[in-house]
């Protein structure tokens, strides 16, 4: 299993980004993808997933700014990051969670200025 994910960059507060996250070599339903943040010199946290019926869910703090969706045909899930802040800054990983293990993308880097 490999997840690629893309689309991270420089962006001003206020601004916005899409991550994507693309799976390939799995036998798994991306519904089971997630998307974490590892904020410097903080631990990884659960940003976006989907529930088991198929609908979404984020952390309190990404509520409200940050939609999840996915694209079956393509394995390929969509981290739509809208009012972007300062202290979203990270390093943002894409998960697979397969019944026997995890897999995680090689992460990409969303820095935003103030």
């Amino acid at each position: 299993v490999q997840l690629q994910a893309s689309g991270g960059g420089l962006v001003q507060a206020g601004g916005s980004l899409t991550l994507s996250c693309a799976a390939s070599g799995s036998m798994f339903s991306i519904n089971n993808m997630r998307w974490f943040r590892q904020a410097p010199g903080k631990q990884r946290e659960l940003v976006a997933f989907f529930t088991s019926g198929g609908s979404t869910n984020y952390a309190d703090s990404f509520k409200g700014r940050f939609t999840l969706s996915r694209d079956n045909a393509k394995k390929t899930v969509y981290l739509q990051m809208n009012s972007l802040k300062p202290e979203d800054t990270g390093v943002y990983f894409c998960n697979l969670r397969a019944p026997n293990r995890d897999y995680w993308g090689q992460g990409t880097q969303v820095t935003v200025s103030s």
